[in-house]
């Protein structure tokens, strides 16, 4: 059984070449090509076979990756999203995973990488970087505990967990929260102290899984 894979990609070579390597991969196949996030539900809408994954470019014209996601989350629940971005982008991260992302990966990976990608998000329903910590994968998963049975926040933290999940900076999120950008700065090292993480996605996935976005 070969499991099928739809890529989503406005630039044609990219596109292209991501199909010849996977081509090489005896589990996979690619069942078609989209060059952006409306020409994908077209193909859905007229075509009996479902991907079981979907290899999603993140900027795309007419539809890109965070409504294709959003999208294929509401009408296509169990089809398995890897965004594919070119950058390490924390806020594209957090905004592909709010949207229904499993899998991330850059676009200059090895195809050894991709292959291993592929493989953990069929196996483990999920492939994320190396700087996603294993706690921010477990909580992604939905075998972790809710946050708040397992550590003790103050009201301020949690306020400061909704808008960890936004585009705001740490100094906007000062603003809206009326104090200065070094009490934020306390408030992101407390919990990041508390929750063993190291990193603004960690604490934003955290919060996105346990109900604490805006």
């Amino acid at each position: 059984m070969k499991y099928k894979i739809a890529i989503v990609d406005d630039h044609v070579l990219i596109a292209n070449a991501l199909k010849s390597i996977i081509s090489n991969f005896p589990q996979f196949e690619v069942i078609h090509i989209s060059e952006n996030g409306l020409d994908l539900q077209q193909k859905l809408n007229k075509e009996s076979e479902i991907p079981n994954i979907v290899l999603l470019d993140v900027s795309m014209p007419i539809m890109d990756g965070f409504e294709t996601a959003q999208w294929l989350k509401e009408n296509y629940p169990e089809v398995l999203i890897m965004a594919l971005s070119m950058q390490d982008d924390d806020k594209s991260l957090i905004k592909m995973i709010k949207n229904g992302a499993k899998g991330y990966m850059l676009k200059n990976a090895q195809p050894t990488q991709l292959i291993e990608g592929l493989n953990n998000l069929m196996e483990r329903g999920q492939f994320f970087p190396d700087w996603a910590s294993s706690k921010i994968i477990t909580s992604i998963s939905g075998n972790s505990t809710s946050i708040e049975s397992c550590v003790d926040f103050s009201e301020r933290e949690k306020e400061f967990l909704k808008y960890v999940t936004t585009e705001m900076t740490y100094k906007e999120i000062s603003e809206i929260m009326y104090c200065s950008p070094r009490t934020v700065e306390n408030y992101r090292d407390s919990l990041f102290e508390k929750l063993e993480l190291k990193s603004r996605v960690g604490l934003a996935v955290y919060a996105i899984k346990n109900g604490f976005s805006v």
